[in-house]
């Protein structure tokens, strides 16, 4: 997490605020984020996973969200890619645009909510940057990973007659983001914490089950399209079928297209082989992570969503893009 060089003068302030900021979160490799990359030797006869992700002020969290758990989320939004590879997290790196609203103070809240999830899921950082900005704070790190070599899981070798699974509920971050900007009620928070927090389902160890997987980041619809796009396949959702948490059913029906298409789930979605399924039933219990199937994989290409009568349900938009056409 070198700092600019053109900055330094004597012993910059930057130096100092990286030694008491970051330097805590620095595991094996990091050489006490004193130089300018870091140095490790990936495990025996692995193969590296490599992920990034952004988080923008305004886009993926509020500017009033509490800077600890904008620390968790970034961290936990990359840990989901490396689950839905089926990865074991390694280290991350951190790149961090600071503008003149966020002090000190608040990073130390980011980097503490960084420290308890590093302890949780056992990563520590290895380097990064730091830079200044007129605004708003960005924030991008990248994760490292390792699986077993071939065992990756990857979203383009779903197959025809696989059924379609996904991990936990569905909508739970869509509705977050409403309760936090006061369009739904969320009397205990849950949908609220949903959002901020997602939970990454590492440790399933899927690779020898699932025929493909990726996690559900942009909307369940627009994903299972990426994943069918890939595999040359159609796919079904049975909406009736699609797990919600108590707290979504109870704002009512009106909000399933919202669940179906919203973004931030940060859940799993599998194409499994039906001998398979008691596979995955047992792998989800021994970590207890609860596992819904939703639909199918069917020949053709697209995604088709059918109620409980069978019929077509007609989305106006099935997920989330930064690039708008």
């Amino acid at each position: 997490m070198a700092p600019d060089r053109a900055e330094e003068n004597g012993l910059p302030a930057e130096f100092g605020f990286i030694a008491r900021v970051f330097r805590p979160l620095a595991g094996d490799g990091a050489l006490d984020l004193r130089d300018d990359a870091a140095v490790f030797t990936p495990p025996a006869g692995r193969q590296l996973v490599v992920a990034a992700d952004a988080m923008v002020e305004g886009v993926h969290f509020l500017p009033d969200d509490p800077s600890h758990t904008i620390g968790r989320k970034l961290l936990r939004c990359n840990l989901s890619d490396l689950a839905a590879m089926d990865a074991t997290p390694l280290g991350y790196l951190l790149t961090v645009s600071m503008p003149p609203a966020r002090d000190e103070a608040w990073f130390a809240g980011f980097a503490a909510g960084l420290a308890q999830d590093q302890q949780h899921f056992a990563i520590t950082l290895l380097g990064g940057d730091t830079t200044a900005t007129s605004g708003p704070l960005v924030l991008s790190l990248t994760i490292l990973g390792h699986v077993a070599p071939g065992m990756a899981l990857r979203r383009n070798t779903a197959r025809e007659g696989d059924g379609l699974w996904v991990t936990g509920t569905i909508g739970d971050g869509a509705m977050g983001l409403l309760a936090r900007q006061g369009q739904v009620l969320d009397p205990d928070g849950f949908l609220a914490s949903r959002y901020q927090l997602p939970c990454p389902r590492l440790g399933l160890e899927l690779g020898g089950v699932a025929s493909a997987g990726m996690d559900v980041s942009d909307g369940l619809v627009q994903d299972l399209g990426h994943m069918a796009r890939e595999s040359g396949v159609g796919a079904i959702i049975e909406a009736p079928w699609v797990p919600l948490s108590p707290a979504v059913r109870a704002l009512g029906p009106t909000w399933l297209t919202q669940c179906l298409t919203g973004g931030d789930d940060y859940e799993l979605l599998l194409a499994v082989p039906p001998a398979r399924e008691a596979s995955l039933l047992a792998h989800a219990a021994r970590v207890d992570v609860a596992v819904t199937r939703i639909g199918q994989i069917v020949p053709g290409s697209g995604v088709q969503v059918r109620d409980e009568a069978g019929r077509d349900i007609k989305l106006a938009r099935r997920g989330w893009s930064h690039v708008q056409p």
